[in-house]
């Protein structure tokens, strides 16, 4: 007779009248056994009738063993679904003993049924019967049961396969993952009323649920094998579940069982803290685990889904715990689909290396750049080294893409750069792999160069030459052209590179500014000419006395900035004559008059820039003049006015 809860099933209605002695069951009855079961170690001495009579495969193994003629045949059973435990409860059920289904012992029992064939034919409410009704009943409705069952299928997952429960408790909890958690109930919980509010003795208190969170189930699914986890979050993925959702709870299975990656939490993950699981992963059982979840080819495993710390994360592991090539392969290509989307922080990993003196994994965070250049990284249309005179807002995802992992690699060469150990061709190739149109402006590289130089004094001058070659200094700000300016870290030539682009974008600033400063003097002049009488020729005047002013500040301000870059190209030009003196035969740059213009053609600005500076003088000596003149003028015309007024 079948009695049942919703927790459980009761079978059987005799009392327990098994005992045990040492690996040996006996069914105390009365009658003497005839017949000896061997599971694994352990022996039942039970009788023929009960076995045979619910069992096909036991009807079939004693007719064999009868037709030996022993009186008390053997039965050897190597491989049983659960194993003696089982066997023990299968047992009682033939006999008539009372047991309990529950979630925890359902699935092997289910198993076994199977195993032994103990169908209908062999007797009404046999056990496969039994125990579907328990699963169809009870665990199918309950998420918490189909987790317990499902993570018993751990223990017989080649017979729960073959049986198809593994698949079954599997679609339950996957239709109950994509379902609403506030719209059903589990066994032993608070009730609820259709409208929401908790049920006490079926009289709503009007008190309101909190509505679940969509990881509510990461931590029950966490529980099973990872092979299980993975037909999960498969079925679920299939199922149409939220990508993002699918690629939460991975994230929480994999800082569970592998406890190094909980040192750094990404800020984005979920609110959940994952708990003890009560038994610490071997290292090889971790190695083993990182390679599967890294092998994963889902969807949520694609760019964006995952945080690219988990990559790196999973990457340090990988490398603590010596997995494979490939393994670590994979899991640098993976960081660099998505490298626009790391921080500094991310890329700052250490060295594990033995043959490596580096503080710093640079050879990593070098082929995790080429990675990302592989992929569909071109330069757009039309761009060059002059890329910073385009507007941002104008940049299409990939040169956005580009320029972001630019800034990045420029932070990382400048946290890396003092490094003393870090060799230059190194630190260079980093740096160069950068395509130049990603960078919109240099002071990234710079600020990394500049620290490298002072970290490595020991440099020689060739050496420092090749590395500040990276440098477009075009591609300088003024904050940046200033410090270069009077940096004595930095090779001579850079210096006066750095002081010619200085002067040019100055004497190309005076040049736009001269426009502007016409139409000042002919609005003054307007107001100096126009008849205003009273208050609005008091105004015209203060007006124009106060434009004036701001007139010549500027212009002094720009005179003394030039007679400044005047001052430093005149003394570095001196300290050139004097270097030229002291070679023979004509030096490194020349002789005489020539030095100067040598150095102009070297740095790739002629006899423009002579030119150029005498033409910017002449401007600003006549607009000098000029405003001079028209502030007179206008003084007397407005004398006159009021004189007449």
């Amino acid at each position: 007779m079948l009695t049942g809860s919703m927790a459980c099933m009761k079978l059987g209605s005799k009392s327990d009248s098994f005992k045990r002695q040492g690996q040996d069951w006996f069914r105390t009855s009365g009658l003497p056994t005839d017949i000896i079961i061997e599971v694994g170690e352990v022996s039942f001495h039970l009788h023929k009738f009960p076995l045979l009579s619910r069992s096909g495969v036991m009807e079939r193994r004693i007719a064999e063993a009868s037709k030996e003629g022993d009186d008390k045949c053997l039965i050897q059973i190597s491989d049983f679904p659960g194993g003696d435990k089982t066997f023990e409860l299968v047992a009682k059920f033939c006999y008539g003993v009372k047991l309990e289904l529950t979630a925890s012992n359902v699935v092997c029992l289910r198993c076994a049924a199977k195993h032994l064939e103990m169908t209908e034919e062999y007797g009404e409410g046999n056990l496969i019967s039994q125990t579907g009704k328990f699963f169809n009943q009870v665990v199918f409705k309950s998420w918490k049961y189909s987790i317990k069952a499902l993570q018993c299928c751990d223990e017989v997952l080649k017979y729960a396969d073959e049986f198809n429960i593994t698949k079954k408790c599997i679609e339950s909890l996957a239709m109950r993952a994509l379902a609403d958690p506030n719209s059903f109930v589990e066994y032993g919980g608070p009730m609820q009323s259709p409208g929401g509010s908790v049920l006490w003795n079926g009289i709503s208190t009007g008190a309101r649920r909190e509505d679940t969170s969509s990881d509510w189930w990461y931590e029950d699914a966490s529980m099973v094998s990872f092979a299980l986890f993975k037909r999960l979050i498969t079925l679920m993925d299939s199922r149409g579940i939220r990508e993002e959702i699918v690629a939460g709870s991975l994230t929480y299975y994999t800082r569970k069982y592998l406890p190094v990656l909980k040192r750094r939490r990404h800020s984005g993950s979920s609110s959940i803290t994952p708990l003890s699981t009560g038994s610490v992963l071997s290292e090889e059982e971790q190695k083993h685990l990182l390679e599967e979840i890294q092998e994963l080819d889902l969807p949520c495993m694609q760019k964006g889904l995952l945080p690219t710390k988990f990559f790196v994360d999973m990457l340090i592991i990988a490398k603590i715990l010596k997995a494979s090539p490939s393994c670590i392969e994979n899991l640098e290509k993976r960081i660099g689909r998505q490298l626009d989307q790391a921080t500094l922080e991310d890329l700052v990993m250490p060295s594990f290396s033995h043959t490596v003196e580096t503080l710093y994994d640079v050879d990593s965070v070098q082929r995790i750049l080429d990675h990302f250049l592989s992929w569909d990284h071109t330069m757009p249309v039309g761009a060059s080294s002059s890329c910073s005179s385009v507007d941002d807002g104008n940049l299409n995802e990939s040169s956005q893409s580009m320029t972001a992992v630019a800034k990045l690699i420029d932070g990382y060469l400048a946290e890396v750069a003092p490094d003393a150990n870090l060799k230059l061709p190194k630190f260079q190739a980093l740096a160069a792999s950068v395509p130049d149109y990603a960078r919109l402006l240099d002071d990234g590289l710079y600020r990394a160069i500049d620290i490298y130089l002072k970290h490595h004094p020991w440099l020689a001058e060739k050496e420092r030459e090749d590395l500040c070659r990276l440098l477009d200094c075009q591609k300088l700000s003024t904050e940046a052209c200033t410090h270069a300016a009077q940096n004595e870290r930095l090779p001579l030539r850079i210096i006066v590179q750095v002081l010619f682009i200085e002067q040019l974008q100055l004497k190309a600033s005076v040049a736009e500014y001269l426009p502007v400063l016409g139409s000042l003097v002919g609005r003054s002049r307007k107001l100096g000419s126009d008849g205003f009488s009273g208050e609005s020729t008091k105004g015209g005047w203060e007006t124009a006395v106060r434009e004036n002013q701001d007139l010549k500040v500027g212009m002094d301000k720009m005179r003394m900035r030039v007679c400044e870059l005047e001052k430093e190209c005149s003394k570095m030009r001196q300290e050139i004559e004097k270097l030229d003196k002291t070679t023979k035969g004509g030096g490194a740059f020349g002789s005489g008059s020539k030095t100067w213009e040598n150095v102009s053609k070297k740095l790739g600005f002629g006899m423009k820039l002579k030119s150029h500076q005498m033409d910017s003088a002449q401007k600003v000596s006549s607009l000098k003049s000029n405003n001079e003149n028209a502030k007179i003028e206008k003084l007397k015309d407005v004398k006159e006015r009021q004189e007449k007024y």
